[in-house]
């Protein structure tokens, strides 16, 4: 598959104006370990080859074990995620798939009984951004591969 756009070189304006949510969600109220798991998630439901290996690197990077990132896309028949994570995970799905069932109340609920509401708004704005960057990169055909997570610094 070759890629078909590239924006930094067509339309720069395009990570211009990406990179200032990414850059707010890097210090949002959503711990690091959850956004990733959520960013996958979603990278997952739209099928994005590109996201799905940045975001598998970037959670093996944080210390996430492989049983859970294998388990992901089964999360609700694995014992491996907290309360706090399955509410996330869930309210995830919903604002992804927002034309199957527009958030429903019940998720909602969930989400608000373990994330605050600073956090809940912090994890719409992640999974928005997310589903953005994967609608980006599948129209433009991003092959997968090449990214290299930021190194640790000490």
């Amino acid at each position: 598959m070759n890629t078909r756009l590239n924006y930094a070189h067509a339309a720069p304006g395009v990570y211009e104006a990406m990179d200032p949510l990414d850059r707010y969600l890097q210090s949002c109220a959503i711990e690091k370990p959850l956004l990733y798991l959520t960013q996958l998630r979603a990278s997952q439901i739209n099928g994005c080859a590109y996201c799905l290996d940045m975001h598998w690197k970037d959670l093996r990077g944080a210390g996430e074990t492989e049983q859970r990132l294998y388990s992901l896309d089964a999360w609700r028949e694995c014992p491996y995620y907290s309360a706090r994570e399955r509410a996330a995970l869930a309210w995830t799905e919903a604002v992804t798939l927002i034309h199957t069932g527009h958030a429903p109340d019940a998720v909602y609920d969930e989400a608000r009984a373990h994330l605050s509401e600073r956090e809940l708004a912090d994890l719409t704005l992640a999974v928005a951004a997310i589903n953005a960057w994967n609608r980006l990169s599948i129209a433009a055909r991003l092959r997968p591969g090449t990214y290299e997570p930021a190194k640790a610094t000490a």
